[in-house]
């Protein structure tokens, strides 16, 4: 599934590519202003925090929500105390658009990331040309050497990389190319399979200077307290937020992660 879904993103972006050429969204990328610190809103701190998601659909799950209005939904999301925001722009199955995320950063003033399957460079610049702060690099999509290539030109033009993993060993290989942004995402994308402990057994693996993000099965307040006591410093939301109401739901998560990570996390 996961090569599947990388592979049509790609196809997609090469579509993309005979009608905006490679130098036109690199100019277009180059003019955008400097890009939100990511870091600096996803810091550790005294509670947990949300990185919120525009979703309308999945493919282990169908269709979500309708989300007309994405600039809408992204600013109910800013009101109920999201610290980030991501847009889903996978076309295929996600039903996601770079135009969702050029209306959603138009729209707040919150750090944004690109949700996609990211495999060139392309990408990367299609991403801060729509006005991105943050690109998702999934490990398991990537060879090494492309993901430390993608992780540094993200760098390069002034964006946070959000490097997702799903073992001890993609935990690795993020802290490797010394990933600052490191998600554990609870779903195996090749299978779909959904195990919540995973983050918790994967937790203290990653470096101590990375902020620990815990990823899906996230659908009830137990769920981020769950995350939050195992040591995740922010927790993204997709579904549980574009199914409920934006505001009232981000509050009663954020409420359930408001306790301080003491001392050592065992699961």
């Amino acid at each position: 599934m996961l090569a599947d879904l990388t592979a049509g993103a790609v196809e997609d972006a090469e579509a993309r590519a005979s009608e905006r050429p490679l130098a036109v969204v690199e100019a277009a990328a180059l003019a955008q202003p400097a890009a939100r610190d990511a870091l600096a809103a996803l810091a550790p701190a005294d509670r947990v925090k949300i990185i919120a998601e525009v979703k309308r659909a999945s493919p282990s799950r169908g269709d979500l929500a309708a989300i007309p209005d994405p600039a809408l939904q992204a600013r109910r999301y800013q009101e109920g105390g999201a610290s980030a925001i991501s847009v889903l722009t996978e076309g295929r199955r996600f039903k996601g658009s770079l135009a969702d995320l050029e209306a959603v950063h138009s729209a707040i003033d919150l750090p944004v990331l690109r949700k996609d399957f990211i495999a060139n460079e392309y990408q990367v610049l299609e991403a801060r040309a729509a006005g991105a702060d943050l690109v998702l690099l999934i490990v398991a999509a990537l060879d090494q050497d492309v993901l430390e290539r993608l992780h540094a030109f993200t760098l390069a033009l002034g964006m946070t990389p959000l490097v997702e993993t799903h073992s001890a060993d993609e935990v690795d290989r993020a802290a490797d190319i010394g990933a600052r942004l490191i998600g554990v995402n609870a779903r195996d994308l090749s299978t779909f399979a959904l195990d919540r402990d995973l983050f918790g057994r994967l937790a203290d693996r990653i470096p101590a200077d990375a902020i620990k993000i815990a990823e899906s099965a996230v659908l009830q307040p137990a769920d981020v307290a769950h995350y939050r006591a195992a040591g995740a410093d922010v927790v993204l939301v997709g579904e549980a937020l574009v199914t409920n109401d934006p505001v009232s739901t981000l509050q009663a998560f954020l409420a359930a992660g408001d306790t301080p990570i003491e001392g050592k996390v065992s699961q």
